[in-house]
This record gives structure tokens, sequence and C-alpha cells, in this order.
């Protein structure tokens, strides 16, 4: 079947694009991606237009932009590029911080490898925060499952362990200029699901 010419019924998109069908009717509520046409049952039904709008979406969406954002960009409203440009900005840097970080903690892991057999849970913790600062929005699941899997390796901790990772964390913030402390909540509040 010619692409140009094939529709999609809204779990096929779904699974074609490995977004969430709530996702996609979330989309269709908001007017972001409104389906081309419906079937005479009222199934949303995409087609490549579609397909090609919602490319552009997720491509802006990584941006670190709002839905909001997204669709004065692509509905033209935005008449001047040079806010979308500053955001687009703070994001890039905020993900070579995160980067930065994520490497340096990488770099500390193996260096303590060196010394003993498996790095501590108290070790993996501070990884796994680093790490997920610099990820995409999580789903509902995966922000659950990260939960549930913070508690279950702050559980295996020490007092000593816990109280050292606080300490150490307390340091860490106290070190950091306002500026940097706003771009790191507004990161960790990126992870959390919208929809």
């Amino acid at each position: 079947m010619d692409i140009e010419n094939r529709t999609w019924r809204v779990g096929e998109l779904a699974d074609a694009t490995g977004l969430s069908v709530r996702t996609l009717h979330h989309y269709d509520e908001i007017g972001l991606l409104r389906p081309g046409w419906r079937s005479a049952s009222g199934h949303r039904q995409y087609d490549a237009t579609d397909v090609r709008r919602l490319h552009r979406i997720v491509a802006l969406r990584g941006f670190g932009l709002a839905l909001a954002e997204i669709g004065q960009v692509l509905d033209g409203e935005l008449t001047d590029p040079r806010a979308l440009i500053r955001t687009q900005l703070e994001v890039v840097e905020e993900q070579l911080a995160a980067a930065t970080q994520v490497r340096d903690k990488l770099l500390g892991v193996l260096d303590g490898l060196e010394k003993t057999a498996e790095p501590s849970a108290q070790t993996l913790i501070e990884l796994i925060e680093v790490t997920t600062a610099m990820n995409r929005t999580l789903t509902h699941q995966e922000f659950q499952q990260l939960a549930e899997t913070r508690r279950q390796l702050t559980e295996s901790l020490s007092a000593e362990e816990l109280e050292a990772m606080s300490a150490r964390r307390r340091q860490a913030m106290e070190a950091l200029t306002p500026e940097e402390r706003e771009r790191m909540h507004r990161a960790r509040e990126a992870l959390v699901p919208h929809d």
C-alpha cells in the first residue's frame, strides 16, 4: 500500500510510533493533533499529513517545549523565534550539565571498582538520580518504577550511609547558585508525567 495514501487507527499509530493511545487522544483533545478524519463509527483515522505533524510535535517536545508552545510553533502563532531559541538553548545547557554530572559519576564508579568488586547501594542511588536528571519525561509506569527502585535502594542503606548521603546532598545543594537550583528543579519537573 502506498504510504502516502495509508491511514492509521489510533492504536495502529500508537504501536507504530511507540506513543501511547492516551497521548494521541490527549493531543486530539487539546487540538494539537486532530486526526484527518473519523470513520463512520467515530474512530480516529490518521493520514500521512497527520504523521508529519506528529513528527514535528515529537521533535519539538524533545527540545523541552510545552504542548501549548508546540501548538503555537506549528500553527505559526509564534512571531518572535528568539524566545523559542532561548528555551531550546536552556534545555541543551541543562542536558549538557546533566550529562557531565553523569559522566563524572560514572568515572567515580569506575575508579571505585578498582578498589572493590561492587559499587555500594548509595553510589547506585546517586547514579540513578543523576541519570534520570538528563532523561525525557517519564511515563506514569516508569515514574512509579523509579520511585519504587529508589525506595528499595534507600531501605537497603544503613543509617550511617543514609546520613552520609544526606550530608553530601546538602553540601551539593548549598554549593549551587539560585539559578542552578532553579534549573535543577525545572529538570526534575520535566521528568514527571504530564498526562
